[in-house]
């Protein structure tokens, strides 16, 4: 194997499907070099099943390995009882708690830290400004944009300060979409200006509190870029993420296989226009092939010479960056009496009845599909 297609390959986490032993394809993946995989509810059965699993990802990788998932609370959970049932981000909203969100955020790390997992896809930093946004909702904090950055950036103190990479999303914004970028590509018209004052605050504020990755959003805005998405827009990423804001981290793209994406651009065109506009991780979800086909592409791009080996290397020392201080030696045996201990669910009873929320009952998860 060469060093530019390990090179490659590190610029991607991966989805598989199993609950029980890591199978071919993926072993296939990480000889390859990919940095680390990402779990769903596919992946998961027990809390023992997915410590076993965590950790048989990282011996098989015979190298730190990121072990990720979406562990937001309300919809989107991976993990359900007997874990910590959190509740959803405009729970913890309306609660307007800094200290309570911190001290979630530190329970959630603790639990996944538990398991092995090092980097959480949360949290939903999207403005809640649209009340038709099919995919947002109440997965996002409030409609309020200095609500969103202080709470946001609360909850990712306290992830982090337990061992586990928070990722704010959907960067610049999906809080104001009427359409799922799962499912199309939605388009939005706001001027630099108002994305300052509402979509971008949230993010300034994750920034100012040291969040160690940030994510993409499929969505275009066309006062920043109006042809491509974020995760495509060199303007977007590059121009407002890196330097208006200053962001140093990882940037990761959402799902590459979602429809916004997949529908309107292909794969090959996303990883080469993505990694030039400014994504140091590219997330693949679901579909071997797609994975191997993403690789591929980037490594005949850098060939060409349409992706720079310096920016190859530079995404990849980002990477490398978030492996060493956040992938952790796996314990198959761990020991697992934190999760869902009574401490964390009277935190979340507690958080419930600041809020004036009933006990949690969550509605469809936006983000999980079957492939």
């Amino acid at each position: 194997m060469s060093e530019l297609e390990k090179a490659a390959a590190k610029l991607f986490c991966v989805g598989f499907q199993g609950l029980e032993g890591v199978p071919a394809e993926l072993t296939e993946l990480q000889r390859r070099g990919v940095a680390g995989a990402i779990l769903f509810k596919r992946n998961v059965e027990s809390p023992a099943q997915v410590a076993a699993l965590t950790a048989e990802l990282q011996a098989r990788a015979g190298r730190p390995f990121l072990t990720s998932m979406d562990q937001e609370g309300g919809r989107v959970m991976r993990l359900r009882e007997p874990f910590t049932p959190i509740p959803a981000m405009r729970v913890v909203g309306d609660a307007g708690a800094e200290g309570m969100a911190r001290a979630l955020g530190a329970a959630m790390g603790a639990e996944l830290r538990v398991l092995g997992i090092d980097l959480d896809f949360a949290p939903v930093l999207d403005v809640d400004t649209n009340p038709d946004n099919p995919v947002i909702g109440d997965r996002s904090f409030s409609r309020d944009p200095a609500a969103v950055a202080r709470l946001g950036a609360a909850m990712i103190d306290g992830l982090q300060g337990a061992g586990v990479a928070a990722c704010g999303k959907h960067f610049p914004g999906h809080g104001d979409t009427a359409q799922d970028s799962h499912l199309e590509l939605p388009r939005l018209p706001h001027a630099l200006p108002r994305l300052e004052a509402v979509e971008l605050q949230p993010f300034a504020a994750a920034i100012r509190a040291g969040v160690a990755s940030i994510m993409t959003a499929h969505v275009i805005f066309e006062a920043l870029d109006p042809a491509f998405p974020a995760t495509m827009s060199r303007p977007s990423l590059d121009g407002i993420l890196r330097d208006r804001l200053g962001f140093d981290g990882v940037v990761i793209s959402d799902d590459l296989e979602m429809k916004a994406i997949a529908d309107h651009f292909g794969i090959e065109d996303a990883v080469v226009r993505g990694v030039n506009a400014g994504v140091d991780l590219f997330l693949v979800c679901h579909k071997p092939a797609l994975q191997h086909r993403a690789i591929d592409a980037l490594i005949a791009a850098v060939e060409r010479g349409d992706v720079s080996r310096d920016r190859l290397e530079q995404a990849g020392r980002r990477v490398d960056t978030l492996v060493a201080r956040f992938a952790r030696p796996k314990d198959p045996r761990p020991s697992l009496e934190l999760l869902g201990c009574d401490a964390h669910r009277e935190l979340v009873r507690r958080v419930e009845a600041l809020a004036g929320a009933a006990p949690l009952t969550p509605g469809r998860d936006p983000t999980e599909r079957s492939a």
